[in-house]
């Protein structure tokens, strides 16, 4: 079985590798979204090799075999139902789950798991707007078009926050822009490096590119 150590290392490089994609990740980028110093790293990156969960490449970097890349996908979908159902049925904000559900991945066991997916409808998306794996690891592709990459004067569904830092949640609770909601992007500033958008008859937002390249769009 594996440890909880190990289920979020194997996690953090999934994830990393879809930001990349699919090419390795360098150790630098796992020792930082790990919160761990580089030696720390290293070491335990060459404990999984050795176990066959990924391949590591020195000074390359790293990528998950597919027996990692299974765990990771499994870790998501016990990390994303666990998200949705401290919403949904505790009734928890959406900007505070993120580290309980750290927690609670690692301890609950399978029939629970399963419980709450059938509780919650066999859900497809987390709160964010992330992709739910299903029971077979099956992973659907996420949107891939942030507010930055939109025509001018196109209606958009949010469908995805890519941030879940509790203040940045916040930020877009208070802005309106939650997944579900549809709006138009009016202009793009380059110079100023920003995106005006219009939501119905609530006042209008302008989000710079740091932020709207985190809000994904269909």
């Amino acid at each position: 079985m594996a440890t909880s150590t190990v289920e979020d290392y194997v996690k953090q490089i999934f994830l990393a590798e879809q930001k990349t994609g699919g090419r390795r990740v360098p150790m630098g980028r796992i020792a930082r979204s790990l919160g761990v110093v580089p030696g720390t790293a290293t070491t335990m990156v060459k404990a999984l090799s050795e176990s066959g969960l990924l391949d590591y490449e020195p000074r390359k970097g790293v990528r998950l075999t597919p027996a990692g890349a299974k765990l990771a996908i499994h870790m998501l979908r016990r990390h994303r139902l666990i998200e949705l159902f401290l919403v949904k049925i505790l009734g928890l904000d959406w900007s505070q789950i993120h580290h309980e559900a750290e927690r609670l991945e690692h301890a609950i066991s399978e029939p629970v798991l399963e419980r709450i997916d059938e509780l919650l409808g066999h859900p497809t998306v987390d709160p964010h707007g992330d992709p739910i794996p299903n029971a077979n690891g099956g992973l659907e592709e996420g949107p891939v078009k942030t507010l930055m990459d939109c025509r001018i004067h196109q209606t958009v569904r949010i469908a995805r926050i890519a941030d879940q830092d509790p203040e940045f949640l916040r930020f877009i609770e208070e802005t309106g822009l939650k997944p579900g909601i549809r709006l138009r992007v009016d202009q793009r500033n380059n110079a100023a490096d920003s995106v005006t958008l219009t939501r119905d008859t609530k006042p209008t937002v302008i989000l710079g590119r740091n932020a709207a390249e985190k809000i994904f769009v269909n």
